[in-house]
């Protein structure tokens, strides 16, 4: 298990944001807080499985920390937009990463054929998930979320209001591919009974 020093170190875009709104001095303060508060949340889950760490400690976890320290000093709607414009930031540079890949021959054949082992290994109930898998299809891959661990850990810790951010993720990262159709009706962390994922090539 990494050190609450560990996953912090690799928090940069969180702490820019942080200094948007509090000067060096302020923002050091309420890193070190937030630090700690990230030490006894993982104290509180000593045992997970390395699969689940994956997205506890790299996701999870300290995006709570650091929002519920923050919220204490700044406000919701203020520590909310320090989690969620971090978010954006790196999923929309994945997006333009994974958009030009998208333009290189057999990539979006190739994109849609890997969903399923890559869902399995990183995102199936090995990491926490409870996953309903569709039929193969040609071109397409279909799989539902109904369970989900951003859901479970956000909620546990008091910000819930955390999870929509992770499931807008993927529409960042995947919404706006050439040649691709990332299509969703609903997620959890919004209020639906499960997140539905289809992407297709187009």
């Amino acid at each position: 298990m990494k050190t609450a020093e560990q996953i912090m170190k690799k928090k940069g875009p969180m702490r820019a944001e942080l200094e948007k709104h509090l000067s060096k001095e302020e923002a050091d303060a309420l890193w070190r807080q937030a630090t700690e508060k990230l030490a006894g949340i993982l104290a509180q889950y000593p045992d997970l499985p390395r699969s689940m760490r994956f997205h506890t400690e790299s996701r999870i976890f300290p995006s709570a920390a650091i929002y519920l320290t923050a919220k204490e000093r700044l406000g919701e709607k203020t520590a909310v937009s320090v989690v969620e414009n971090a978010a954006v930031a790196l999923t929309d540079s994945l997006g333009r990463k994974l958009a030009r890949l998208m333009r290189l021959p057999g990539m979006r054949s190739l994109f849609v054929r890997i969903w399923d082992p890559l869902v399995r290994k990183v995102f199936g109930p090995d990491n926490g998930f409870r996953n309903v898998f569709y039929p193969k299809q040609k071109g397409e891959y279909r799989m539902d979320v109904l369970a989900c661990p951003y859901c479970r850990y956000f909620t546990e810790l008091g910000c819930p209001e955390l999870t929509r951010i992770y499931c807008e993720n993927d529409e960042r990262t995947y919404g706006n591919l050439p040649g691709i159709a990332f299509e969703r009706t609903g997620t959890l962390g919004k209020g639906a009974d499960r997140c539905d994922f289809r992407i297709r090539k187009e």
